[in-house]
């Protein structure tokens, strides 16, 4: 199941949650068409990969968020061990996407 996160106390929920497995964070917008391409393909990963958190954060909701995490771009995805950054690209890429979780699960 991926997570909408609605703030930044929400997120912080998650990395606990997590414990030392593979966090996603996908950075995205209502009105990204990218980024609606992309969603039905992370909840299937987010099926094939149980023990990995996949998060969807809105960049218009959690603006905070995005700035810290500095998104120029929608979609990103940001990969987390232990809440420590191990990969992040952007752009709609459902065979990188699920390569990196693979590496890194």
């Amino acid at each position: 199941m991926v997570h909408h996160i609605k703030d930044k106390d929400d997120l912080e929920a998650k990395f606990t949650e997590a414990g030392g497995n593979l966090v996603v964070l996908d950075f995205s917008a209502a009105w990204c068409g990218p980024c609606k391409m992309i969603s039905p393909k992370l909840d299937e990963l987010a099926t094939e990969y149980p023990n990995v958190i996949i998060v969807k954060i809105d960049v218009d909701e959690c603006e905070d968020l995005a700035m810290e995490y500095n998104i120029k771009s929608m979609p990103t995805f940001i990969f987390l061990k232990n809440r420590q950054e191990i990969a992040n690209f952007s752009g709609a890429n459902y065979e990188r996407l699920k390569q990196t979780i693979e590496d890194n699960k």
